[in-house]
């Protein structure tokens, strides 16, 4: 089954949800505030995705913006980087939806239609 990772207050994952709805896909949904992955999860999404690391983060969170990661990020490893993200579910970019041999970040619609549709 699909494991989607969102934020109750988020509009984009609001957005989401109502697209698997919609299209009756089956999911569960994990509150990523409080039920975040792990730094070892996250290692393998991020291994499976293919994506940069930095996808992963929520560069437009208060969380981000705070610590002006965007200017540590880049003198951080990929190590210290997921030990990070890990420790804070709102530092993660969401939606983050997770499914057999696949991770989408965030929710574009023609992404998530390619992948379930």
């Amino acid at each position: 089954m699909l494991q989607v990772y969102c934020y109750s207050k988020c509009s984009t994952c609001k957005k989401a949800l109502q697209w698997l709805e919609s299209h009756r896909i089956e999911h569960q949904v994990i509150d990523i505030k409080n039920n975040h992955p792990d730094e070892e999860t996250l290692r393998r999404y991020y291994a499976v995705s293919g994506l940069p690391l930095k996808r992963f983060f929520n560069t437009s969170g208060i969380q981000y913006r705070e610590q002006e990661l965007s200017k540590e990020l880049p003198n951080m490893s990929e190590d210290e980087q997921l030990r990070l993200l890990a420790s804070d579910g709102l530092l993660v970019k969401r939606p983050l939806l997770i499914g057999e041999g696949f991770v989408l970040i965030g929710f574009k619609e023609t992404e998530w239609a390619e992948k379930l549709l």
